[in-house]
This record gives structure tokens, C-alpha cells and sequence, in this order.
């Protein structure tokens, strides 16, 4: 997504079973690949890791 992504948006790259259709790939962004998920970030639901993704991008969002 060469002009990025809106917080909540999904990834263009994400393919309709929820996984990467750039895993492996070298096109996969860098940012992609240095993200580490824990088991704080994940949590036991999609609903918490969404949670924690969406204020992650709003912690790192440039300001105007």
C-alpha cells in the first residue's frame, strides 16, 4: 500500500481467509515483518488483537 492505511482499514494484502498474500514474499513491507506479536498483543480473541493493532497505529500515526 504504497500511500499507507487508515487505522481500521484492512490490508490490501490481506487475502479472504485473513492471512498475508505477501508472506515470504519480498515485496512484503518491512514494517510487516518487524512486527512481533505476543500473547499481550494477541490476547484470546481477533477482537483484542484488533484492539491493540488499531491503538498501536494510533500511537505511531504522524501528526499533520
Amino acid at each position: 500500500m504504497p500511500h499507507g492505511k487508515r487505522a481500521g482499514e484492512p490490508c490490501a494484502h490481506l487475502t479472504p481467509n485473513l492471512a498475508c498474500d505477501l508472506f515470504g514474499s519480498p515485496e512484503r513491507p518491512a514494517v510487516c515483518g518487524s512486527l512481533q506479536p505476543s500473547a499481550e498483543m494477541c490476547g484470546a480473541s481477533r477482537e483484542h488483537a484488533l484492539f491493540w493493532l488499531d491503538r498501536l497505529e494510533q500511537l505511531t500515526r504522524p501528526q499533520p
